[in-house]
Order: C-alpha cells, then sequence, then structure tokens
C-alpha cells in the first residue's frame, strides 16, 4: 500500500478468512476483484496473505467509500459466491487508521 500516508487518518477492511476444499473459480474472482476496488472512488490500496487463515486489508478514504465498494454489484455478486461456494469462516472489521509508520523497503 503506497498512497495512505497522503490521507491520514484513512480506514482499513480487514477480511479474515477460512476457505472450504471446493475453491474452483477463486482466484479468478479475487483478481477481478482486485482490480475493480482499484477504479472505485476512495481506494488506496490492498495488502493479503494466506495460509490457512486468510488476511486481506482494503485501505480506504472514507466509511462512505467503504459503503460504495459493499453496494458496488459486481462486489455484490463475489459476496454471494463467497458465502455460497469458498468460505468456510469469514469475519470483515473496519478500522480507522489515525497513524502509520513504517522501516525498510
Amino acid at each position: 500500500m503506497d498512497k495512505s500516508s497522503d490521507f491520514v487518518p484513512y480506514y482499513a477492511v480487514i477480511f479474515t478468512s477460512i476457505q472450504n476444499e471446493e475453491v474452483e473459480g477463486y482466484s479468478e474472482m479475487a483478481n477481478y476483484m482486485q482490480l475493480l476496488a482499484e477504479k472505485q472512488e476512495g481506494y488506496l490500496g490492498f495488502e493479503s496473505a494466506r495460509n490457512e487463515l486468510g488476511i486481506s486489508v482494503s485501505y480506504w478514504k472514507s466509511v462512505e467509500d467503504i459503503k460504495k465498494w459493499k453496494q458496488q454489484s459486481e462486489h455484490q455478486l463475489a459476496q454471494k459466491f463467497g458465502k455460497a461456494k469458498w468460505y468456510r469462516f469469514y469475519k470483515v472489521r473496519i478500522c480507522k487508521v489515525e497513524r502509520e509508520y513504517e522501516q525498510g523497503a
């Protein structure tokens, strides 16, 4: 994520999940959602890691931008597939980031 520091405070949507055994089509949908999110108003960036537990964090300028992304029609379709096919468990957290710092490149 590289654009956030210009927008402190900003918001993070933390999505943690455990996938089902059958994940056919998941990678393609995840890649498409990433491309689609990048085009949304207020989008700042994305980070993700997966072992058994997946953690994906998207960053947004405002809560309103997050609400618009949640309501985006293609994103809603992906959410339905996730609930019906891909995820055994998931949790969503929305957090306000008030400060950030880093070390290294």
